[in-house]
């Protein structure tokens, strides 16, 4: 069969959504197309295509970068079919992705089987993040979930950039303001004198409707906008939190959310990950940060 070292790495399209989706399939990702549309659209892919001598065929491996100006890149989707696992295909496309970013900070959530091929490319360890799902029992009515939460117009956009920046630590503006397409339901929260201290939306997954983004000034305003975003999902609704706020993972829990999995934060050419983590409640995906 080919080597890896011989297949040529390319930037990957929308017309590549298919075979993304199919090698997701394959590692039992399953076929979030809704993330993948986003992904492939606002950030820059890279992927290798199967050889001739392939049985299968399609997309053997691929990564993503997410790219905030030229302060951070966000990585996500790092996949290797697993008929080409452990020949080392993944670490070059890695290499190749980092090389890219010229000097600009790495930040991605591992898995613990990959993990071992990040630290070996300098990434750090943050610390944990927890992700839970199932029917949120809240009651989206109680003083708190509802105190000055309301959905979200186009004329709170300009206020949440400006909430997000500082909060986050990068320039997120291409990927919030394509929000209104990809989310559907995003809430702002807004003190009594009207001054925004907080925002989050959902947004449909395969089996699971995603909390987040979620940011706030404090983690009351966090637990008012998951509450209302939580209840009543279609699907059952995931929320990833990280181990800085360990009272908003009891919260959950308390709140019918059940842990399902465990990633790593983990980031390259920096000593922490950017912003206020104090504020940031929920990432607007694992892919995304």
């Amino acid at each position: 069969m080919t080597s890896a070292d011989d297949l040529p790495i390319r930037r990957l399209a929308l017309a590549d959504l298919s075979a993304c989706l199919d090698l997701s399939d394959d590692r039992s990702w399953g076929r979030e197309e809704h993330k993948w549309r986003l992904l492939l659209s606002a950030g820059q892919g890279y992927g290798i295509d199967a050889p001739p001598d392939d049985p299968v065929g399609g997309l053997v491996a691929t990564v993503i970068r997410t790219s905030y100006g030229d302060q951070w890149h966000a990585v996500g989707m790092m996949l290797v079919a697993s008929r080409w696992e452990r020949r080392g295909i993944g670490l070059r496309l890695m290499r190749h992705l980092i090389a890219g970013a010229e000097g600009v900070p790495l930040l991605l959530t591992a898995t613990d089987n990959g993990r071992p091929m990040y630290e070996r490319l300098g990434f750090k360890a943050l610390g944990g993040i927890t992700t839970l799902t199932g029917t949120f029992a809240g009651d989206a009515g109680d003083p708190e979930a509802g105190a000055g939460v309301r959905p979200a117009t186009a004329a709170d956009m300009p206020e949440i950039l400006a909430y997000d920046l500082p909060a986050f630590g990068a320039d997120r503006t291409e990927l919030l303001t394509r929000l209104a397409s990809f989310a559907n339901r995003i809430l702002v929260a807004r003190a009594p004198d009207g001054r925004l201290t907080g925002f989050g939306a959902t947004w449909p997954n395969v089996t699971t409707t995603s909390v987040g983004p979620v940011l706030a000034d404090d983690p009351a305003v966090a637990r008012a906008l998951i509450a209302r975003l939580a209840t009543g999902t279609a699907t059952p609704a995931r929320l990833d939190v990280a181990d800085e706020h360990p009272e908003l993972l009891s919260w959950a829990r308390e709140h019918g959310l059940a842990p399902a999995g465990r990633t790593t934060l983990m980031v390259l050419g920096a000593p922490e990950a950017p912003g206020d983590p104090t504020r940031r409640f929920a990432p607007y995906s694992m892919a995304h940060g």
